[in-house]
């Protein structure tokens, strides 16, 4: 893969509704929220690490990762939260890495790595070459977790709480989506965008290109 993006923003930022954009101007997307689900899924790879790590509580009577009880405990109690990102990191990443592998292909120019916590967990930063925040009013992003998931506010704003605040996350940005407005006004930010990185990818293409001719090059001489 030529280029690769991370999309990433706060809970309620509008993520799932810019990258199906980026997905219908043929980029590829990699959703680290997607393997998550599909990890902690019934059967999924991490269910006996989390059994064996928080016990059966944690668990729907289907054997599935039971997300409501989960998120209590993780905000409840901060060392909780770090031994479920110590088992399921690992795999997210190692998943996510395999996708994008096996996306490479001249089917897409470039892809889309989701990653909701981008901001937060250094190490997904040098994977990708540019950092796309989406953003909106924390009022707006609270409304929108509440209607479409039945949280509190309270339960928002702890989660919001446990992420980078806004600043944070614009100042690590390379490019901005601003999504406090429509589906129309989103389109065309992202679209403006695809432009963007199909140069970008055309770019770094023609380095890697030249760089690798350039080692063979020596080896021929040498």
């Amino acid at each position: 893969m030529s280029l690769v993006v991370g999309l990433t923003g706060g809970i309620g930022s509008g993520k799932s509704a810019v990258a199906e954009c980026f997905a219908r101007q043929g980029a590829a997307i990699v959703d680290t929220d997607a393997i998550a689900h599909q990890l902690t899924s019934a059967g999924g790879t991490a269910i006996d690490s989390i059994l064996a790590a928080f016990g059966p509580a944690v668990l729907t009577p289907e054997g599935a990762l039971d997300r409501a009880e989960m998120r209590r405990r993780v905000f409840a109690d901060p060392a909780e939260r770090s031994r479920l990102e110590a088992l399921l990191h690992p795999l997210i990443r190692a998943e996510s890495d395999n996708q994008l592998c096996r996306l490479a292909s001249p089917d897409f120019p470039y892809a889309v790595l989701v990653v909701p916590l981008l901001i937060e967990s250094g190490g997904y930063r040098e994977r990708v070459d540019r950092v796309c925040v989406v953003d909106c009013p924390d009022e707006i992003r609270i409304t929108r977790v509440i209607e479409r998931s039945g949280l509190t506010r309270e339960d928002v704003l702890s989660i919001m709480a446990a992420q980078a605040g806004r600043a944070t996350r614009l100042a690590a940005a390379d490019d901005v989506i601003d999504n406090a407005g429509n589906l129309t006004e989103l389109a065309a930010q992202v679209a403006g965008l695809h432009v963007l990185y199909l140069k970008k990818a055309a770019l770094k293409s023609a380095a890697e290109q030249k760089m690798r001719f350039n080692s063979e090059l020596g080896v021929i001489q040498g």
